[in-house]
This record gives structure tokens, sequence and C-alpha cells, in this order.
């Protein structure tokens, strides 16, 4: 997927980010600058909100 596909899945279930990443116990401020792209989500927990986005393969431990 790519961040305008993510973006336009959030519109589409009328889903902000904050309760996104409430539900899945993520850092707010973490998912927002991965969805701006500014963090690559390479590592920790910046690579976990982009694998459980779909943007990236890979494990999200």
């Amino acid at each position: 997927m790519t961040l305008e596909e993510v973006k336009e899945e959030f519109r589409k279930k009328g889903i902000t980010r904050k309760e996104w990443a409430k539900q899945r116990k993520l850092n707010y401020r973490t998912v927002i600058s991965v969805m701006n792209g500014t963090n690559k989500g390479e590592y920790g927990e910046a690579h976990r909100v982009a694998v459980t986005l779909g943007l990236k393969e890979g494990e999200a431990a």
C-alpha cells in the first residue's frame, strides 16, 4: 500500500489516526510522522506502525 491509499482507507472508514493508534496501543505522534512521510518506519515503533499500516513488509513485533 502507498501512503495515499492508507489515508484514503482512513477516510472511507471514517476513523481518525488518533483512534487507530489508540486501538493498537501505538504512539499517536509516531503514527502521524509515518503517515506524513517524515519517518520512514525503519526501526522500533515506527517500523511497527509502517508494518501495521501495510506500508512495508515485515513483522510488527
